[in-house]
């Protein structure tokens, strides 16, 4: 098959709305993000007069605009993530008050189009004149905000504020006309959407524009002129299609790397899939953490040089664990390969969810792997991406669970509850999924075509599982992974009952020899879940002053009780005669009394060899 056949086949996204998640470990934080962190970033927004900002821009009150030039964002994120949890269920007040700000938006935008309220309060006279100032990034979550509120209530005003927003763009920059090379991406996906909600071509052709702008020379401001940054802390030092390694800040790269895609699946033109395909090896091979973290680094929030990935200083912005689910949901979609879902899963349940308290109210903007005791959630930031990328990642994760292939469907993410799904060639099928993942990797899948007849099921085989049974009708079946996927190619009666059973050991994980930091010291996961050794636990131990041996044996344990009900391990300690170390999965760290934590521990006997 040609690479431009295998860009016309690829598979097709299910919307999240399709899948209804009643999951023991998912639709609890379902239900605290509707009740809590929303109400919590819609009230910083305005505590912090970012929804303020909008009236003062509309001239409908006085004052001084507050705060970041990129505080926009934030209120078009709450947006988007409140419409996302409108979707699973209608909530009057609270769309009511989502139509109030709606309107203050509407208000500020300009008759040409132009909405920053930053630039309308501020600076007038210096609109476009930096492009790292976030005009267009600003606008990309206006877009995404917009699209999603459309399809939660039907209402058209945000989306006709996107649409006048877009056509502004659109009137100014492409061929013939100026050039422009966003500081941080976010508009290129985001007019994907655009036109995937409207079918108006010229989104879709803006966003190709845009990314053929970058590596060019074309980009001027801040970011430019400073030699510590430059073009690549922006993605702009090469051409998109000739992109080798991932460079610069990382979420702008992951965004990037996700309009990518998403052009190549709109367009059906591969000119993007060799520069995909390398930078995502470079980036998943030397440059990301076991939690699924991504950018080491504080001074440019991204990447610095192959296998640089301190612990203690690691950076891993929550925004670029999301944006990594992002960028290899879309990787996923395009070339139907299991490795591409194994690290959403690993976001899902390492990267970004550790960026959220358990209560849904406090947050991480930097994850790093392993704490002395002075690093903790706090309720909100000067710059408050994190949270607010939270709120509107969570209540859409259904998306992830399933997709649309040519011949029958995938299953991606083991989550319980039940989906309404339409195969690629139009057959519509239900599927309900029974499972206690990931603390238990029982899967049980009831499969229901509305008739009955033969299609293929494809489940993926999580890259951590190195044994599984499958049994269909209770009869067990031999099938062999390809591309991670096991393919149940049959003939489907309604309601055939197809059972996984995936074996869930814990795995003793050591980083390739080039990672300085993690050289004789080991990391522990089980399943999909990483585990970190916190004080709270172990009491009588100090920071980095221990040893384990975990040839001694590790014990497994579910714990109804603890942090909102989750498995520990125990690990054998190097001194003879001393209790095991406790060992809780990282994603719930620091929701208890401040102390160290530690994901990777000396290990006992290192004198082994290394292996990735």
């Amino acid at each position: 098959m040609s690479m431009t056949e295998q860009v016309q086949k690829h598979w097709q996204g299910v919307p999240f709305t399709s899948v209804e998640i009643q999951d023991a470990f998912w639709r609890p934080r379902l239900e605290v993000l509707k009740k809590t962190t929303v109400r919590t970033c819609l009230d910083q927004c305005e505590a912090t007069g970012r929804i303020a900002n909008f009236s003062k821009a509309a001239g409908l009150m006085e004052g001084e605009y507050e705060g970041m030039y990129y505080n926009d964002s934030d209120v078009y994120k709450v947006i988007e993530g409140a419409a996302y949890t409108l979707m699973l269920e209608r909530d009057s007040k609270l769309e009511a008050e989502l139509d109030m700000i709606i309107e203050k938006i509407r208000a500020a935008q300009e008759p040409d189009g132009y909405l920053s309220t930053y630039f309308t309060v501020c600076a007038p006279e210096l609109k476009w004149s930096d492009m790292e100032k976030h005009e267009m990034y600003n606008g990309g979550h206006l877009i995404e905000a917009a699209v999603a509120y459309f399809e939660a209530t039907g209402k058209r005003a945000l989306l006709d504020v996107a649409c006048r927003l877009a056509d502004h763009y659109d009137s100014m920059f492409g061929p013939g006309k100026r050039h422009w090379a966003e500081g941080h991406e976010e508009i290129e996906l985001a007019l994907v959407k655009l036109y995937q909600a409207t079918k108006q071509e010229r989104y879709w052709k803006l966003a190709l524009w845009l990314l053929e702008e970058r590596g060019h020379g074309h980009g001027q401001g801040e970011i430019w002129n400073k030699p510590e940054w430059g073009p690549a802390y922006c993605q702009d030092d090469v051409p998109v299609r000739d992109i080798e390694k991932v460079t610069g800040h990382a979420v702008r790269a992951m965004y990037l790397y996700a309009a990518m895609a998403d052009v190549v699946r709109v367009s059906g033109d591969p000119a993007y899939v060799g520069a995909l395909q390398r930078v995502w090896s470079h980036t998943v091979e030397r440059n990301m953490y076991v939690t699924g973290g991504v950018g080491p680094s504080v001074h440019n929030e991204g990447f610095t040089h192959d296998y640089d990935l301190p612990n203690e200083s690691a950076y891993c912005e929550t925004c670029a664990a999301i944006a990594m689910a992002f960028w290899n949901h879309r990787m996923n979609l395009l070339f139907g390969e299991g490795k591409y879902a194994d690290l959403v899963e690993t976001e899902l349940y390492n990267g970004a969810l550790s960026g959220i308290s358990l209560s849904g109210d406090r947050f991480f903007y930097v994850n790093p792997l392993a704490s002395q005791g002075e690093h903790h959630r706090v309720e909100w930031f000067h710059t408050s991406c994190c949270p607010t990328n939270l709120v509107r990642f969570i209540p859409s994760i259904g998306q992830y669970a399933y997709a649309a292939t040519s011949d029958g469907i995938a299953v991606n993410q083991y989550v319980g509850g039940h989906a309404n799904l339409v195969t690629g060639c139009g057959k519509k099928v239900e599927v309900t999924q029974k499972t206690n993942y990931p603390w238990d990797g029982s899967i049980e899948l009831t499969v229901t075509p509305e008739t009955e007849s033969d299609f293929s099921v494809r489940l993926r085989l999580p890259g951590w599982c190195k044994g599984y049974r499958i049994t269909v009708g209770g009869e067990q079946t031999i099938v062999l992974p390809e591309n991670g996927y096991l393919d149940l190619r049959r003939h489907w009666l309604q309601g055939d009952i197809v059972l996984m059973e995936l074996d869930m050991p814990v795995e003793v994980v050591r980083s390739r020899p080039e990672v300085e930091a993690n050289r004789g010291r080991v990391a522990l996961q089980r399943g999909p879940i990483v585990y970190c050794l916190e004080q709270q636990d172990n009491p009588d131990l100090s920071y980095d002053r221990f040893t384990i041996s975990p040839r001694g044996g590790i014990y497994v344990e579910h714990c109804l009780e603890l942090l909102g009900g989750l498995t520990t391990l125990a690990v054998s300690s190097a001194k003879s005669g001393e209790k095991p170390y406790r060992m809780i999965p990282y994603y719930a760290w620091d929701n208890r009394q401040p102390g160290f934590m530690q994901v990777w521990m000396t290990e006992a006997d290192n004198k082994h060899l290394y292996s990735h």
